[in-house]
This record gives structure tokens, C-alpha cells and sequence, in this order.
């Protein structure tokens, strides 16, 4: 874990406080954003720079302090927490039966510690941001992370309010319901009672969220404007979407470190999660040096089924992302410098490394593949251009920055930066989650704008009940 001079809240140590885990969470505040009309949200991908108001002046509102979530008085809430961690951990070795069927073993028993960390990590979110009671929550669950979202949009929110409606991906929709099976059965949740997985059309859904207080999207954000027009003006709606999350390599920077934080940020779930580093800048000085040492790594590592213990990469879940991995390779079969085989037929996609010459022009997708996308740079200022283009400012989420001093600011375009550290290390479920990209993440404001920046939803909860 990471700490910050900047927290404000004070708090007993975690291990006299808890009976079972000993974490510290750390509120990160980051509560300016970035403001888009809607009619740009109209043009749907089409945003650029011109209908992104760049003013920061959007700030969250302190919660009025009233009626709030009559869960449990602070002692209760704090056993109600430790209860819930207790039963993931008991249950850890059938979760991670059900994980492995769509993340390899290491990914997911990544995954049930995180989980673990946030419902434990809950009494102290919930009585940081102090969010409203509400009556019912909507949530379109991801395809990536089921038991982690299920926990942040489920399991957590379930303590504030009477109801949570889930509606899984298609992709992964098998592992969701074994997953809510099985923490309803340890958690003590009732198929009817707090917490239920949907099985309806979108359109169904969607006409049933009308009636809640409030919705998580999780997807392609032309799809998530779509549903927040069509949901009506009442709900706090959240949209959680994706971003690059370049990673720049500065002339400071420790080889060594540097190619460990590239394998464990590009390899997550064999590279199928929306915190992979999709783009990697490297300081020209360094390119060699790097470039050797990332291809001795990967040349260790197979190709393994996703039950294997100490699995990286392993055959990728989804059809299309070994499609699109495939075609990209072949688009730049000249720039492969490491790997490059790919077959959408077996899903099995090898860790390849491509080197851009520029990055002028380069926006690259998100891949959802082992795929290291690589470009030399000389001066900061290359990057800082690419990261100002309108396709980067509408999807900023992190920039990771390891040895590049010149770099100062605490964004790069609308990534929000961390520094000497990985998305991952740097993830906690019980904080703001993201940058201010409209199109990574965002929360409708009082005036029906989007307004982007780092999302948690307690928080934006106590937000929209301030209004």
C-alpha cells in the first residue's frame, strides 16, 4: 500500500480496529473534473477539445448532514464488515475454482485478496464519505473482475442500501451467478433480499432502472450515454469506462524495476483487465536496455492453462480480443521486435512486443491481449503532445511515470499520474478510482452534464444527495 501526506481524516490503526486484516486506506481527493456538454455526449466518440469545457472548478459537495444510511451504528457496521471478509476468506478456495474459468489462478486469487481488502476497508469508506440510505442501486456488472465488481457494486453497497440489482456481461455471465451464489450462501444474502442477480434483456433492465436511485454503467461509454438518456433524469449515474494508462520510462529509471512493473502491468490476466498498461514510452537512452531484458523475461514465460499455479498468460477469455490482437499484430508486423504469433482459432495470443517509431499519430486500442505496445521518446514534451490529442483527453485514466523528473504536473492530459508505482499497486477499492478523461470515467452532474473525474461511489452518492 501507498501513503499520502494529504489525508485528512484520522484513524486508529487498522490491526486495533479489525480483527482480521491489517491494511491502512488512504482517501485520495480528487474531486475537480473535467465537464462535457451533452451534446457532445451525442457525438459519442466524436469528443474532442472543443466540447470539453477544461475549467476544474467542479468540486464534490459536502454531504448534508441528515438522514444517512441507518445500517448500523459504527461498532455494528465494523462487525458487519469483518463478518462479510470472513466469509470470502473461508470461501476463498471455492471462489477461486469459479475465477479460474475466466482469469488465470494468479489474477484471481489477486483478486480475492483485493476483495478481502475492500470489504474490510468498508466501515471506514462508508463512514468517510457518508452516503445516504437509498432504496434500490443498479448495476451493469463487468466482464472483467467479476468478483471484485461484484464486491465494490454489490457487497459494499449493501450496507447503505435496501437493494442491489446486478445485471452481469454475457461474456462472463456464468461465472457471475456462481459467484452471487456463492457469497449469498456465506454472506447471508437471501436470493431476494439486499443483493440479486438479473436475468433480463438490457432492455428490460434498463426500463427497471428508472425506478433507482442510483446506476453504475460499466462499458463502452457510447453505450453507457445511451442508457443514461434512456433512464430518465432521477438516478445518480456513473459511468466507468477505460483508458491507455501509458507507462513512461525516464532516463532515471531502474532497468530492472522497470521490466518487473512492465510484465506485472501488461501480463495481468494475460493483459485482460482495463488497468494494463497499453502503451509504454521509453526514454531513448534506455531502449536497449529495456527492450533486452523485457524480451529475456518473456522469453520464461509459457503459454499455460489459466488453473496453472503461478499462471501469466494463459488462452484469453474472449473471442474478439484475440481477433483484434491478431489483426493489430499483422497491421504492424514490421514494428514486432519480440513474439508476434497469435491464433483466434485457440485463443492463445504469446506475448508480443511492438516498437513504434513515433508516437505521433498513435492511439492505440485497448487491447484486452499479452501485447506490449512500445515508442521511444527524447523530451517530455513528445508525451505531454500525445497525451493533449482529443482522443487521450477523452479517455485520460493513469499515467504511470517511473524516473522522468521533468514531468511535474500531477496530470498528463487528463490521466491523473502516479509516480513509481503501477495501476495496480495503486488501486484500493475503497477510493476514487480513475483520471479525468470523460470517457474513462464519469458522473452526471446536477445540470445533467457528464462531468469527469475519479469515481467512487459512496462518495458521488453523498454528492448527489447534497444537491
Amino acid at each position: 500500500m501507498h501513503f499520502s501526506a494529504r489525508t485528512s481524516v484520522s484513524r486508529a490503526p487498522l490491526w486495533e480496529r479489525f480483527s482480521i486484516l491489517s491494511f491502512l486506506w488512504v482517501y485520495f481527493d480528487s474531486s475537480k473534473g473535467i465537464i462535457a456538454n451533452d451534446e457532445g455526449c451525442a457525438e459519442m466518440v466524436a469528443l474532442d477539445r472543443a466540447a470539453v469545457r477544461t475549467t476544474m472548478d467542479e468540486t464534490i459537495p459536502a454531504p448534508r448532514n441528515h438522514r444517512r444510511a441507518a445500517i448500523h451504528a459504527r461498532g455494528q457496521l465494523h462487525d458487519r464488515t469483518m463478518e462479510l471478509a470472513e466469509s470470502v476468506l473461508k470461501s476463498r478456495h471455492t471462489l477461486l475454482d469459479v475465477l479460474v474459468e475466466t482469469s488465470t489462478r494468479t489474477a484471481a486469487e489477486d483478486e480475492i485478496n483485493r476483495s478481502v481488502r475492500a470489504i474490510a476497508g468498508a466501515a471506514w469508506e462508508i463512514g468517510r464519505n457518508n452516503p445516504p440510505a437509498i432504496d434500490r442501486l443498479s448495476v451493469f456488472l463487468p466482464s472483467n473482475n467479476v468478483l471484485y465488481s461484484y464486491v465494490l457494486f454489490g457487497v459494499i453497497p449493501s450496507l447503505y442500501a435496501d437493494r442491489v440489482d446486478i445485471r452481469p456481461s454475457s461474456r462472463t455471465r456464468q461465472t457471475a451467478v456462481a459467484v452471487h451464489q456463492l457469497l449469498a450462501k456465506a454472506c447471508g444474502f437471501a436470493p431476494t433480499d439486499r443483493v440479486s442477480v438479473v436475468e433480463a434483456s438490457q432492455r428490460d433492465f434498463i426500463a427497471s432502472c428508472r425506478r433507482s436511485d442510483a446506476i453504475v454503467f460499466t462499458g463502452q461509454f457510447d453505450n453507457g450515454v445511451q442508457v443514461m438518456r434512456r433512464v430518465g433524469e432521477h438516478p445518480c449515474f456513473l459511468m466507468f469506462g477505460s483508458g491507455p494508462n501509458p507507462m513512461i520510462v525516464g532516463p532515471e529509471a531502474s532497468s530492472v524495476r522497470i521490466q518487473m512493473a512492465l510484465v506485472s502491468s501488461r501480463l495481468y490476466n494475460s493483459g485482460q483487465d482495463c488497468l494494463c498498461t497499453d502503451l509504454i514510452f521509453v526514454h531513448r537512452s534506455l531502449l536497449p536496455e529495456v527492450i533486452e531484458g523485457l524480451k529475456k523475461i518473456l522469453s520464461g514465460i509459457p503459454i499455460t492453462e489459466r488453473d496453472t499455479p503461478g499462471a501469466l498468460v494463459a488462452p484469453l477469455v474472449y473471442p474478439d480480443a484475440a481477433r483484434e490482437a491478431a489483426v493489430y499484430i499483422a497491421d504492424h508486423a514490421e514494428q514486432v521486435i519480440f513474439g508476434g504469433n497469435a491464433d483466434p482459432g485457440t485463443l492463445r495470443v504469446e506475448p508480443t512486443v511492438i516498437l513504434h517509431p513515433t508516437s505521433a499519430g498513435l492511439h492505440p486500442p485497448e487491447f484486452f491481449s499479452p501485447i506490449f505496445c512500445m515508442v521511444p521518446y527524447d523530451d517530455p514534451a513528445e508525451i505531454s503532445r500525445w497525451a493533449s490529442t482529443s482522443v487521450e483527453m477523452n479517455r485520460g485514466m493513469y499515467a504511470t511515470v517511473f524516473g522522468e523528473p521533468r514531468l511535474t504536473d500531477s496530470r498528463l492530459g487528463t490521466a491523473a499520474i502516479l509516480r513509481d508505482m503501477t495501476t495496480f499497486d495503486y488501486e484500493d477499492g475503497n477510493k476514487p478510482f480513475g483520471g479525468y478523461g470523460i470517457q474513462a470515467g464519469s458522473v452526471r452532474g446536477a445540470d445533467g452534464r457528464l462531468v469527469a473525474r475519479p469515481l467512487l461511489l459512496s462518495a458521488e452518492l453523498a454528492a448527489w444527495d447534497a444537491r
